[in-house]
């Protein structure tokens, strides 16, 4: 195995600037909203120069890459679009063509998550070279995730190419450690109905947006009594987004809805969680204040469409899951500092491989999940080229 090490190292090394550049060709390319078309492009023509077996689009527009044609199967899942960039005047340099400054990238995506990608579309070509992909059928899947987390690979497994994997590793940000797992999500509305009227008559009128006032109040005060698990952590409770009907701003509004982020532990069930923000609307008002779980049923870019409920399980594998015990031994041999096994804070698609579909998942990429979403969305570049190996190790050790 030693020896397998050291050509894996010496292969990456060989391809240090390629893979660098690589990504900061695709972080220069925007893929906001989940158009992930131009970088998709990008990304096939690596694989095409790398030699993979297959190199496409699938039906919503994610890109697959495949090498070889085993019994097992292994996914590489790393998804391909970003968040906005907010407002432009708070980045001090290009979002896209980024900087690079003391080793680190600094550009949008780039902890979140294209990072991983030149590792993985790397690591696979080097592990087939190495003959270490033998017996096996291994996959890049770069996908759309800020779209709706785990619609992506749920449409991997029942549509196209309608394959359920052995294992699966996701790229997010990890810090260069072995993540085994995340709280889950159920997302909800609260709508609250009125009756409108002339601002000057307002005694006529029922005002929607005082309707949840008490509900607002009730999420505020809620945490504490949240489920809580020893790995997982406790669950959390948010008021995102707010909007209000109204016939113009010297009206009485007829209609006002909060938007809530529930993020679940383990022991918790969305009907539980439901019945939780039910509770908070007081008696009097129920007839006209009502709590739904979202339903996902937008088209991607391409106009594919595949409706989703907006629930997210919790998962988490266990320490010595096969999985996980094998990436902590690849973390060893290619020289990385022993660290525990940890879990993300947000959420990935883990929620469908794991969460709904019970494939085992670990997670395993450079970079800091506290700079995404920001303007200091960064990654470190040696950390970049060194996933690279563990990407190109892991099946010699399932």
């Amino acid at each position: 195995m030693s020896e397998v090490v050291s050509q894996i190292h010496a292969r990456v090394a060989q391809h240090e600037t390629a893979i660098v550049q690589f990504l900061r060709d695709i972080v220069a390319i925007p893929s906001i909203e989940s158009k992930i078309g131009p970088v998709g492009e990008r990304i096939q023509a690596e694989m095409r120069k790398l030699g993979y077996d297959e190199v496409r689009f699938d039906k919503m527009g994610n890109t697959i890459g495949r090498i070889g044609n085993g019994p097992r199967v292994i996914v590489f899942d790393s998804h391909i679009d970003t968040v906005g960039i907010g407002d432009p005047t708070e980045w001090e340099w290009d979002p896209f063509t980024g900087k690079v400054e003391n080793g680190v990238l600094y550009a949008r995506g780039a902890c979140d998550e294209k990072g991983s990608t030149p590792g993985m579309v790397y690591g696979l070509a080097i592990a087939r070279d190495l003959g270490l992909l033998e017996g096996w059928t291994a996959y890049y899947f770069g996908n759309m995730e800020e779209w709706c987390d785990g619609i992506a690979p749920n449409a991997f497994v029942e549509v196209d190419p309608h394959i359920r994997p052995d294992f699966v590793v996701i790229g997010e940000p990890t810090r260069m450690q072995v993540y085994r797992g995340h709280k889950g999500r159920l997302e909800m509305k609260v709508t609250a109905k009125g009756r409108s009227a002339h601002a000057a008559s307002n005694h006529l009128g029922e005002n929607a947006i005082y309707k949840l006032l008490p509900v607002i109040a009730g999420i505020r005060d809620l945490e504490p009594e949240l489920g809580d698990h020893p790995f997982l952590g406790h669950g959390k409770i948010t008021v995102s987004d707010m909007k209000v009907q109204t016939p113009s701003i010297n009206a009485v509004p007829d209609e006002a809805v909060i938007f809530i982020d529930r993020r679940m532990t383990f022991g918790e069930t969305k009907e539980q969680v439901k019945k939780q923000v039910e509770a908070l609307i007081p008696s009097e008002l129920r007839a006209t204040v009502k709590v739904e779980e979202l339903f996902y049923d937008e088209p991607s870019y391409t106009g594919f469409v595949f409706p989703v409920d907006k629930y997210f399980p919790a998962w988490a594998l266990e320490e010595d899951h096969p999985l996980v015990q094998a990436g902590q031994k690849v973390r060893r041999l290619i020289g990385l500092p022993e660290a525990p096994t940890g879990k993300w804070n947000f959420s990935t698609n883990g929620t469908y491989w794991a969460g709904k579909a019970g494939i085992p998942a670990i997670g395993f990429g450079p970079g800091d999940e506290e700079t995404a979403h920001t303007v200091r969305d960064s990654v470190p570049l040696a950390d970049v080229v060194k996933s690279t190996e563990f990407y190109a190790l892991l099946t010699s050790l399932l």
